[in-house]
């Protein structure tokens, strides 16, 4: 967890048991517990990071390494800041949807652009689509796979609540209730809804195996991609393994889920929405 390196007050006591780790004292003057003067001011950012942290999973919490917190929000802030970066008229890069968290049958993201036979990657249907954002940022990491000798395929991109609907419904159909709920989203907690997620082909377990996922698994961060439901995190994405499944959420982004939540892009999510909800 994150460390601080001098307590100066009862609060930041707090913080240091429940959120960070022991710290290492620079001298033993600066082990020695430190009495707050009555004009010395608490950090207001850290008080909030502390109570957000406090608010998150065990599991979330224990995901977050040893570190400076002020070197946390130096990052967090540089993530917030790449929202201009995105359309002000549409849903946040990194809205929280999963099966709690939702989005409205009527949300459409605007903008979509329509996937056309390119020069970068290859399309298997003729009705796929993506935010502005993601559809530059495809073509980006496509053609840095090509110019390493690796085709990418894409095989899902943006779909609608009906589609969700009627796609949720099926696999019920033929796996059953449970087995569904493992693999595919029900209408509105979909990522795809938002139009800045994707599925590469082939669509199932042996795509990290290709020449293509194993591309993709070493260089897709690099240009904002992240993977949304990692082997052995069912219990905290609500679904299995989706070796295929990435999500646009830029590059400042990915890099701050590696460095801060162990590369697990729904911890991240999840902390930046209490984040932005909490005073």
């Amino acid at each position: 967890m994150l460390k601080y390196t001098k307590t100066v007050s009862v609060i930041l006591s707090f913080f240091l048991i429940s959120f960070t780790a022991c710290a290492k004292p620079k001298t033993k003057e600066a082990a020695k517990p430190a009495q707050p003067a009555a004009e010395e001011k608490i950090n207001p950012e850290i008080e909030k990071l502390n109570r957000v942290l406090l608010s998150m999973s065990p599991r979330c919490k224990a995901a977050i390494p040893n570190g400076n917190p002020e070197e946390f929000l130096s990052d967090l802030k540089a993530v917030l800041a790449t929202r201009s970066d995105f359309s002000a008229d549409d849903l946040s890069p990194f809205y929280l949807i999963d099966k709690t968290h939702k989005v409205g049958a009527d949300y459409e993201p605007k903008g979509l652009i329509h996937l056309e036979k390119n020069d970068a990657y290859a399309i298997n249907k003729n009705n796929l689509s993506l935010r502005p954002e993601a559809y530059n940022a495809l073509y980006v990491l496509a053609k840095a796979a090509k110019a390493d000798g690796v085709s990418l395929t894409v095989s899902s991109t943006y779909r609608s609540y009906d589609y969700q609907k009627n796609l949720f419904d099926y696999w019920v159909s033929v796996d059953g209730l449970e087995e569904a709920e493992r693999e595919s989203a029900r209408p509105g907690t979909s990522q795809h809804q938002l139009g800045m997620a994707l599925d590469f082909a082939p669509v199932d377990d042996d795509f990290d195996k290709t020449p293509g996922g194993k591309w993709v698994y070493e260089n897709a961060a690099k240009y904002g991609w992240s993977l949304s439901f990692p082997k052995g995190y069912e219990d905290v994405t609500g679904y299995r393994w989706e070796c295929w499944h990435f999500r646009y959420v830029g590059v400042e982004a990915c890099r701050f889920q590696k460095k801060w939540f162990s590369d697990v892009q729904q911890f991240m999510i999840e902390f930046i929405d209490a984040w932005e909800k909490a005073e």
